[in-house]
């Protein structure tokens, strides 16, 4: 009896080593675009950082089960109307890139988790972010932003907003409705004072001010 519930464990504790193998291999990120594209409905992870990229291609668009795409330290000023195709995607590195202009199509990417978009030109955003109902973080550190519009309310998962680094001098009074927000970086901008709706924020563990007006 006990030799036979060996052997069972034996095959489970395999099956279950084959099937963690496997996991990783999927989540292993391909480099290569063209090679990806062999492939492009096994491909879950794309990373394409520091390639420079004045343009995306095309072809980026054929990547239906794509969750992960990091495009951060290339050169693109306008962003590819294909990534807008990407319904699967969870997590978007767009650091390091020189981006004036977020298009409003990015609203359409309502799965994502994770959006990075520091180190670029930005000077505002389009109302269509309030269309990420699954986003847990967003960092927007180290752009030009004056202002938030007031649809960043209703980024209801948002755990996580990083804002270091640009020239708000306010934030919108929708800005309290952040029910799950638990970091709140407003470092290196240009407030004077604390807004009232920040204080509103009961999830809040974690806010910095420093180095503003």
């Amino acid at each position: 009896m006990n030799y036979r519930f060996t052997n069972i464990l034996k095959v489970i504790i395999f099956f279950c080593f084959i099937f963690e193998i496997q996991s990783e291999e999927i989540q292993k990120p391909y480099k290569n675009l063209e090679k990806a594209l062999q492939n492009p409905a096994d491909v879950r992870n794309l990373d394409l950082s520091f390639q420079g990229l004045k343009t995306l291609p095309n072809k980026i668009g054929q990547l239906k089960n794509l969750q992960k795409l990091d495009l951060g330290g290339n050169e693109p000023t306008i962003l590819s109307k294909e990534i807008w195709q990407l319904k699967d995607l969870q997590k978007l590195n767009l650091n390091n890139n020189k981006l004036t202009v977020l298009p409003k199509e990015i609203g359409q990417l309502q799965n994502l988790q994770e959006l990075s978009l520091h180190s670029n030109e930005l000077v505002n955003l389009p109302k269509e972010i309030g269309q990420f109902k699954n986003l847990q973080k967003l960092n927007l550190d180290n752009n030009k932003l004056t202002v938030l519009p007031k649809e960043i309310g209703q980024l209801q998962n948002l755990q996580e907003l990083s804002l270091l680094s640009n020239k708000l001098i306010s934030l919108p009074t929708e800005i309290e409705q952040l029910k799950s927000l638990k970091n709140l970086d407003l470092n290196h901008n240009e407030f004077t004072t604390v807004s009232k709706e920040v204080m509103l924020l009961e999830t809040l563990e974690n806010l910095d001010l420093r180095s503003n007006n």
